[in-house]
């Protein structure tokens, strides 16, 4: 059934591409929020900006605790045995001479973060990162039964048992020394400063205790009174829609719903998680293929047109950290990086890019992260020469990343 329903939705939504550009009603001002409703944005966006201009108290923020790793793979022999010793912390080196069939892949960069599953489970969750044109690909290795200490543990690993489909086998990293945690510069703890200040950390998006369902916007809710809006927003945010496939475009127009009905009645605080949700489309959906993105606005320029600072803004929310408010928001570096490619600032960004690229006092991981930010707003560029002269700058920024990271970039 599902999959007739989103055969369907394919067939509606090209034909559908024929007839409108965008994925939303567009008004007069060649915006997805009218004019009155955009004025109403605008005056709290400069309300905001004159708190975060009178605010003295920025907090600091640290970095993912990262560092050089080697992986080993155990895929024959005594796994339990082995487990034991680098349980033990056994050397690296006397591993190595007692399991010489170990596969070892050395200095890699790894970072570690800790949270909880879905049944409020401890985990410590390792990847290490490489970096390509398309993606940051990873290796992770998780173990619920400990909770990793940077300054005494060397090994972390999983112990794969055998199942149908594959063999016994051990993942691990091994450290040579212990993962550090760097405080951020203080001009990007401005920037994460400025995003929580903007976004407002102390309230999210949706109530506890969601109801799964589909709820629709009233043809004539514009004509509601303010009291009966805010209402139909509080449905809205006690309701979570998930997308049957990738042309199901219900979470996203569930997204501009509450976004619209936030706008009308000054919330600020839900409006703009909610436009920052449709820009990073950051929606649950059964199955998301990539033929369905380009049809999947940014809307940034929404954003442009308030009196906020979006370079502050975007800029924010890309840093990986270690110690975020509550409810900070992450954004998606694939998704930012199409909608910096959309932006009127263009080159303004691009230099501070290429400047967190290649700034040693911040910690490695992020400025992969802004690596991978500017290789996908190169990627969406429209002007080949532009896309090969910005492809020069990075080279240059690149330089002053470790030799390990050079190599790994220096092969694709």
């Amino acid at each position: 059934m599902k999959a007739f329903i989103c055969t369907g939705l394919i067939i509606i939504s090209s034909l559908a591409a024929f007839s409108q550009e965008s994925e939303f009603k567009v008004y007069p001002n060649g915006l997805i929020y009218n004019e009155s409703t955009m004025t109403i944005l605008s005056r709290i966006a400069d309300s905001l900006n004159l708190k975060y201009k009178k605010c003295n108290d920025f907090p600091e923020y640290f970095s993912l605790y990262q560092g050089t790793g080697h992986l080993v793979k155990l895929m024959t022999g005594d796994m339990k045995e082995a487990s034991r010793d680098m349980l033990n912390q056994l050397p690296l080196e006397d591993f190595l001479k007692k399991y010489p069939q170990a596969i070892i892949h050395k200095n890699h960069t790894v970072v570690w973060q800790r949270y909880k599953d879905y049944r409020q489970t401890n985990i410590s969750l390792f990847e290490n990162i490489a970096l390509n044109n398309e993606a940051i690909s990873n290796i992770t290795v998780y173990d619920t039964s400990i909770l990793y200490n940077p300054a005494n543990t060397r090994w972390v690993y999983v112990h794969h048992k055998r199942t149908n489909y594959s063999n016994e086998y051990i993942e691990a990293f091994y450290f040579p020394a212990p993962l550090v945690s760097k405080k951020l510069p203080k001009e990007y703890s401005l920037s994460i400063g400025y995003a929580d200040c903007m976004i407002d950390t102390t309230t999210a998006k949706f109530k506890d205790n969601l109801d799964f369902g589909s709820p629709s916007m009233p043809t004539d809710w514009q004509t509601l009174n303010i009291k009966e809006k805010n209402k139909l927003l509080e449905q809205m945010r006690g309701t979570k829609v998930m997308g049957f496939c990738s042309m199901d475009n219900s979470p996203r127009l569930h997204a501009a719903n509450i976004a619209l009905l936030s706008a009308e009645t000054a919330r600020w605080e839900i409006f703009l998680k909610a436009h920052l949700d449709i820009m990073n489309d950051r929606f649950e959906r059964v199955s998301d293929g990539n033929y369905a993105w380009g049809a999947r606005k940014t809307y940034i320029r929404e954003l442009e047109e308030l009196n906020i600072d979006v370079n502050e803004l975007i800029f924010g929310i890309c840093f990986r950290i270690s110690n975020p408010s509550s409810n900070h928001y992450f954004g998606a570096v694939d998704r930012i990086g199409r909608a910096l490619s959309e932006s009127k600032q263009r080159k303004i960004l691009e230099e501070k890019i290429l400047h967190t690229i290649a700034d040693t006092t911040l910690d490695e991981y992020n400025r992969m992260i802004f690596y991978y930010l500017f290789i996908n707003y190169n990627h969406y560029l429209q002007d080949p020469s532009e896309q090969k002269e910005n492809l020069q700058k990075l080279s240059l920024s690149v330089r002053s990343f470790p030799e390990n990271i050079r190599n790994t970039i220096a092969k694709n």
